[in-house]
């Protein structure tokens, strides 16, 4: 049996509602799919109603985009609760920040002369306005041919119309998600791009700040990188996790549970993790 712990929905930059994600993990036959939006624990309760209505476990959770000098990188937490209220304090801020890059953006678009306007990025959101929104519009205007072309020539860090983002360090990130009882992973380590030695002495920095796991199993993840990660897992006694990134049509090729066909993520990590959390004293 398999599971899928790292997916969004329309409450960040996904194109399934809460929802409809549960839905079709049901249908998948998963037997346990984390929520984990970026920045967001707003579809939490749909998710969590959805799972109660159609006997499908879920798990709520959150990707929390962080930084630190010129290193970026994603964590989820897993087992939040909807509530989470320091964590939603902290959110709102990033969120708030979020927005105001948002509209710094789409200036340095129209300064560019590209004739794109918040309220028609917002309206192919449906939820969390990011930089997809922005692409996707960019494409509808049939100002670029594709959204990687929007990200390659406008959107990404080296863009014409870039603008940096407001992060939670690490740290604060690591410290809001224990506080509220969550399991931290350091998601897509490979995103990283660091040598093993130079990520397992990362890796070992982020443990000292509360890390518990991290994503071996994922998408991007070419098989020789899920076993080199797994090897370094278990050296460093971390959690072994892994997931999709599902986002639904926005990335058409990556599929919920299965990524680009080849991810298996064994729902024995699941035990485990839940065995970790047990002993602990939180709840799962």
């Amino acid at each position: 049996m398999t599971i899928d712990l790292h997916t969004h929905t329309t409450a960040s930059d996904g194109t399934l509602t809460p929802r409809e994600l549960v839905a079709l993990a049901k249908k998948t036959k998963l037997t346990a799919v984390a929520v984990t939006d970026h920045d967001t624990l707003d579809g939490l309760q749909e998710a969590l109603d959805a799972g109660k209505e159609l006997d499908q476990q879920v798990i709520p959770g959150c990707e929390l985009s962080v930084g630190e000098g010129k290193q970026s990188m994603h964590i989820v937490g897993l087992w939040l609760k909807p509530e989470s209220p320091n964590l939603r304090e902290s959110l709102n801020f990033v969120i708030q920040e979020r927005g105001n890059r948002n509209h710094k953006i789409i200036a340095k678009l129209n300064a560019l002369g590209l004739d794109i306007t918040y309220d028609e990025v917002k309206a192919l959101a449906g939820g969390t306005v990011g930089r997809p929104h922005m692409a996707q519009a960019l494409v509808a205007k049939k100002a670029v041919p594709t959204v990687t072309e929007a990200f390659a020539k406008y959107l990404g860090n080296d863009g014409a119309a870039y603008v940096p983002r407001t992060r939670l360090t690490p740290a604060k990130a690591l410290e809001l998600l224990r506080a509220e009882g969550a399991t931290p992973i350091l998601a897509h380590p490979y995103l990283l791009g660091l040598p093993l030695s130079a990520l397992e002495t990362r890796l070992r920095e982020l443990m000292d700040l509360g890390l518990e796991g991290m994503e071996v199993y994922y998408t991007e993840h070419p098989n020789d990188i899920r076993r080199a990660y797994r090897g370094l897992a278990d050296k460093l006694g971390l959690l072994v996790s892994g997931g999709s990134d599902f986002h639904g049509s926005v990335k058409p090729g990556i599929h919920l549970g299965r990524g680009k066909g080849d991810l298996y993520v064994d729902d024995e990590l699941l035990d485990t993790m839940k065995k970790h959390r047990r002993e602990r004293g939180l709840w799962t």
